[in-house]
């Protein structure tokens, strides 16, 4: 069993800041990619940045400069520091992680509950 538990999330305002973290803990033998996604109510879940275990990241265009991914591999934590919000990155973040639990498994995805940002003044 895997789980994904995020926090951080809450109201933020125009050009502040907010910091989600994301711990995952179980039956976890290793894990690879690690990221972030969003979605919005009718709109599909959308890719925001991922990092992989060397420390390689990538970003959607719509947040780069303003967001940064980054992990602890010791801590099996993933985090998206989001600066300079803007209202329409108002979405539920959800954590996603690739994961296998076991020498011989394979690696598949897991995914968090989500917590919500809300981006307003």
């Amino acid at each position: 069993q895997v789980q994904l538990v995020e926090s951080g999330g809450g109201l933020a305002q125009p050009g502040g800041s907010l910091r989600l973290s994301c711990a995952a803990s179980g039956s976890i033998h290793s894990i690879n990619s690690m990221g972030w996604y969003r979605q919005v109510p009718g709109k599909e879940r959308e890719l925001v940045a991922r990092i992989t275990t060397g420390g390689r990241t990538n970003y959607a265009d719509s947040v780069k400069g303003r967001f940064t991914i980054s992990r602890d591999n010791a801590k099996n934590t993933v985090y998206l520091q989001i600066n300079s919000p803007k209202p329409e990155d108002t979405a539920v973040y959800y954590c996603n992680a690739v994961i296998s639990t076991g020498s011989a498994s394979l690696f598949r995805d897991y995914w968090g509950q989500g917590t919500q940002v809300t981006v307003s003044s």
